[in-house]
């Protein structure tokens, strides 16, 4: 409140009671309490007349009396405070043309959108003050030329959060890795990042706006107290204005209240003029993004089959970069083997106790040649042993040569089909790219 009532405390409370009984009134059916016989004013304090004022608009009186006697003590405040005053009531068509423009003030980068100023924003947004009142917002937007301030990437951010870091063709389904490559990657995510943007932008420019009209009260429409209505902005800023609020938040910049209204999820009145002052900026990002997706695809590409680097043309994998990787299958794939000495030495030994078997007598026959028959066996399994092992090396060589040229030749025809894509993606690039042209250049629905 402020310190003008200080030195008459009862006209403080009285005008305290009736503040607050007049927001009350005024969120909830859109009309003043009868003011008191003896309305306290105070010289030079602007919020008694314009109260006056605002009691005589509702009940279709003159109210030009009050009105110039509280705009010559403020006319900033009294301007926006009617202009808030009757936005919530649901009178928003009873304003005059130059309070807008009074209460408004100008934009700035380089300043930070004041409450009223968004509040005002917010209400005429909502079609509070109907089409004009669009209208004004919209040219005080534009007025301040922020496509010529702005960076690209963080209007398609706002726009679409949380794209995804790879998009996978149809095309190359079973080979996501080849997605990844630069020359392939570019012209998909271009692609389907411009879908997305159409996408967003009619959600936008299509999404069912709430008749707002003379006699549709801004919020508040239930009859609640005018306390449980602090969170909204043009009420928030009313409490501010004739003392009943607290401390104001922090003020954001223009830039940041524009990213944020072009956020999934916020206010569609808000998000179509939001998407008016980035217009330019989605345009030039729509020319771009076409221009990626008519990429012509390469006629070589080199990718990694089963960890090789596979050089693929149109026509076929290339055959020296395929047998270069046969030929590192077979080196990783075929263990190093020393030659068979333990084996050739137990044959040896072997050998030499049966020939000494042979030219015994008696009993050392049986003690000769059984371990030389259980020296034989045991060369013997390792032998084979060994052979399985070299074995099962050159089936698992010819199993992943065989997989490699099958990967290579479906990687081929991924590619084929890749190309075939490219012509529909150019196409529907096009169409998305004149849509969204389209859709930004209808605007906002003013009506």
């Amino acid at each position: 409140m402020s310190t003008d009532l200080t030195a008459d405390p009862q006209a403080a409370t009285e005008l305290h009671r009736y503040a607050e009984a007049l927001l009350s009134h005024l969120a909830a059916n859109g009309a003043a309490p009868p003011a008191p016989p003896d309305f306290p004013d105070k010289p030079g304090y602007w919020l008694p007349p314009a109260v006056e004022a605002l009691v005589a608009i509702l009940a279709g009186d003159d109210p030009l009396a009050p009105l110039s006697k509280a705009a010559g003590r403020d006319q900033q405040q009294t301007a926006l405070f009617l202009a808030l005053a009757l936005a919530v009531a649901g009178h928003g068509s009873r304003i005059h043309a130059s309070w807008l423009g009074t209460a408004f003030g100008d934009l700035s980068l380089d300043q930070p959108v004041t409450h009223g100023q968004r509040a005002l924003w917010l209400a005429a947004a909502r079609g509070a003050y109907g089409p004009a009142g669009k209208i004004f917002v919209l040219r005080k937007l534009d007025a301040v030329a922020v496509p010529e301030h702005a960076d690209a990437a963080q209007w398609t951010q706002a726009l679409l959060p949380g794209e995804p870091s790879v998009v996978v063709p149809p095309s190359l389904l079973d080979f996501p890795e080849m997605a990844e490559i630069p020359e392939l990657a570019t012209p998909v995510q271009a692609a389907a990042r411009l879908a997305r943007l159409r996408a967003r932008c009619a959600e936008i420019t299509s999404a069912k706006q709430a008749e707002h009209d003379s006699s549709t009260p801004l919020t508040n429409s239930s009859g609640s107290p005018a306390a449980a209505w602090e969170e909204d902005e043009p009420l928030a800023v009313l409490r501010s204005l004739i003392g009943l609020g607290g401390p104001a938040g922090p003020m954001a910049a223009l830039s940041s209240h524009l990213l944020d209204d072009l956020r999934p999820g916020a206010d569609p009145h808000l998000a179509a003029l939001a998407l008016h002052v980035a217009g330019p900026i989605l345009r030039g990002v729509a020319e771009e993004l076409e221009s990626d997706s008519r990429l012509t695809p390469p006629d070589t590409v080199t990718v990694s089959l089963l960890g090789h680097d596979i050089e693929l043309h149109p026509e076929g994998p290339d055959d020296a970069s395929l047998a270069a990787a046969e030929r590192e299958i077979v080196d990783q794939g075929t263990m190093r083997r020393r030659p068979p000495w333990a084996a050739v030495a137990l044959i040896v030994a072997g050998a030499g106790l049966l020939l000494g078997a042979l030219l015994a007598d008696g009993l050392g026959v049986p003690v000769l040649a059984a371990p030389g028959v259980a020296l034989l066996g045991l060369a013997g399994w390792q032998l084979w042993r060994r052979r399985k092992a070299v074995e099962s090396d050159a089936r698992y060589v010819a199993a992943q040569i065989a997989e490699l040229k099958e990967l290579a030749d479906g990687a081929v025809w991924a590619l084929h089909g890749y190309a075939r894509e490219a012509v529909t993606r150019a196409e529907q690039a096009t169409d998305d790219s004149a849509e969204l042209t389209r859709l930004i250049r209808r605007g906002p629905r003013a009506a």
